[in-house]
């Protein structure tokens, strides 16, 4: 190629490049995440990128033909000319984050919007990088043109000509280097379409939760009897008399609940749904009293009722029946006040005058049936719940711990104990301004199958794992003498994202930890081969099964750990780190015969 290639050539190229790969990057990405209308985000993604890329371009204009201009050596002239391409890809960043996510927004955090700053950049920069290989020939061209010391380039070389006594390889490290690192930003692009993925695995398995759930019943959250009194109040305004209905609410004096949660997994297509049945039975009393500032005598004792509150009704498997001072209460739905609960039964209770002062025992069987979370409200003077359950993962939340629990493989035991000291209010509540939710405590049964949420832990980890892995091959390539191609390492980069949809798709089928075995096992063995046929050295092959089997192995233990992590994974990254300063502290990264008592 003996044509004179001029700088206006060169920007013309790298825009019009890096333009149409930024688009077919965009358009891709839109592929994964579902756009409607993929091919109208080509065009405009082409048009927005071609015309946003005229100021990079007019850069290109001015700042190419300088560098030429003050005819330093090829190799300065090739970094400065790298040096300004970064430069731009960063300037492109920051606007574009912005765009994507206002760090000023109360729906943003400086978090998301360094997520989208790195993602910005690495689009970017890939697009520049791409267009800068795909015409560093005549980037050569260029350059070498301007030098007097440089005699002719073969037409396919990428290297600039070898001057005596020094290795030509060699004087290329520093551009590899920068190579390789714009192939790691540009494999992190991959890794945001597998988030997607896994997110969207996610999503569809919660989407089957809560259609099962639907169709058998949702969370529960159970308030046990409390007595509804109506009162009349009346007042003088102008002369006329206005009476005015209330209420007061009396709650349990003493409240026990024992019950038994038998929980079962119900499968629909790959994924599993928890559901449980449970069996309670609460036993306690009502001690009736009037409130201060209400007369007795305008109770309208006739109009009492007994309620019951509960969050879904699908749940109720049996009639609700409450036996009170020796009488049978068939609840029905509804009730005549929300200041407790919203959702609920409750049936007329037969109560009178005589009944103030005097205890009017309860009893409640029930036989409730839901998913996920089972909580109760201690809406009781002196309260007592034993729950017991065949389910080993369960997590007591809600506003009170158990202050007795034992758990085991055939499930767990749990207790809660309340006295009037441990709440704000009475058994006779005149205005109960209370919410109920404040108070609950319960257990909800978790499904160790957390498959997801390990793997987008590991796919958190995929900036490590890609450069961990293009470290090894370029310092290994260095010491062999055999360079690895830009694409062979985008074809590494690519095994590497492979593993993640293995991963996903196996721990949808197995427990996570042999899907992770097997996934990991298999990646391994294809990047060992690959070594060996390109450095045709079985011995150099182990060293990357051993190495990238040792970052599988690391990064698992990272994943297992929970509270240590942070103390373990800076400690393997020391070690990762000191390693990698071992291996290439023979390394002449001058690329020329550098006397042994030279002073750098």
């Amino acid at each position: 190629m003996n044509a004179k290639v001029s700088s206006s050539s060169i920007s013309l190229r790298l825009w019009l490049c890096s333009a149409f790969v930024l688009s077919v990057e965009i358009f891709i990405y839109s592929l994964f995440t579902g756009f409607s209308d993929s091919m109208t985000a080509l065009f405009f993604s082409l048009l927005a990128s071609t015309v946003g890329s005229v100021p990079a371009f007019l850069v290109l204009l001015i700042f190419v033909p300088l560098i030429r201009k003050f005819k330093f050596r090829y190799a300065d002239s090739l970094s400065i000319f790298i040096f300004l391409l970064l430069i731009i890809a960063a300037a492109y960043t920051l606007p574009a984050a912005f765009i994507i996510d206002n760090p000023f927004s109360e729906y943003s955090s400086v978090q998301s919007f360094l997520q989208a700053a790195a993602i910005c950049f690495a689009f970017v920069f890939s697009s520049i990088l791409i267009a800068f290989l795909c015409n560093l020939k005549y980037i050569n061209l260029y350059f070498l043109s301007s030098n007097k010391n440089t005699h002719t380039m073969h037409e396919n070389s990428m290297q600039a000509p070898a001057q005596p006594g020094a290795n030509p390889y060699a004087n290329k490290i520093w551009i590899k280097a920068v190579t390789t690192a714009g192939l790691i930003l540009l494999m992190l692009i991959p890794t945001v379409f597998v988030s997607n993925l896994v997110e969207e695995r996610q999503a569809r398995q919660e989407e089957v939760k809560n259609e099962v759930s639907g169709k058998w019943a949702g969370q529960q959250n159970i308030t046990f009897p409390y007595l509804y009194i109506p009162y009349s109040v009346t007042t003088q305004s102008n002369g006329k008399t206005i009476v005015q209905e209330k209420s007061f609410l009396i709650l349990p004096e003493n409240l026990n609940v024992n019950g038994s949660v038998t929980a079962e997994q119900r499968k629909r297509s790959i994924y599993s749904v928890l559901l449980y049945n449970s069996a309670l039975q609460a036993k306690g009393n009502f001690k009736i009293g009037v409130p201060e500032g209400v007369d007795a005598s305008t109770i309208n004792w006739a109009n009492s009722k007994i309620c019951f509150g509960i969050s879904d009704f699908k749940g109720i498997q049996q009639k609700v029946i409450v036996n009170a001072n020796n009488q049978a209460y068939d609840l029905s739905a509804g009730l005549p006040t929300d200041e407790i609960d919203t959702t609920g039964l409750s049936s007329p209770i037969h109560l009178s005058a005589d009944n103030i002062g005097k205890e009017v025992n309860f009893e409640l069987p029930l036989k409730i049936k839901g998913s996920g979370q089972l909580h109760f409200a201690p809406l009781a003077g002196n309260s007592e719940f034993n729950i017991t359950s065949n389910w080993n993962s369960p997590s007591f939340d809600g506003n009170t711990l158990p202050a007795e629990r034992t758990l085991d493989n055939k499930g767990f035991e749990a207790s809660w104990n309340f006295n009037k000291a441990n709440l704000p209010f009475n058994t006779v509540v005149k205005d109960f301004n209370f919410k109920k939710n404040d108070y609950t405590f319960g257990v909800s049964l978790l499904q160790p199958t957390d498959q997801y949420a390990k793997t987008m832990r590991c796919v958190k980890y995929a900036l490590l794992f890609i450069g961990l892995t293009f470290s090894l091959f370029f310092i290994v390539e260095i010491m062999q003498k055999k360079p690895f191609h830009p694409v062979q390492y985008v074809l590494v980069g690519l095994a590497l994202i492979v593993f993640y949809t293995l991963l996903l798709s196996i721990s949808e089928f197995l427990q996570f930890d042999f899907a992770y075995l097997q996934a990991s096992i298999a990646t391994v063995l294809l990047i060992t081969l690959y070594a060996k046929g390109h450095f045709k050295s079985w011995k150099v092959a182990s060293v990357f099964a051993g190495s990238i089997g040792s970052i599988y192995g690391f990064i698992f233990v990272l994943i297992r750990l929970e509270d240590t992590a942070l103390l373990v994974g800076s400690i393997g990254l020391f070690c990762i780190l000191a390693l990698a300063m071992y291996a290439s502290r023979k390394i002449n990264w001058y690329g020329s015969a550098v006397p042994a008592n030279a002073t750098i």
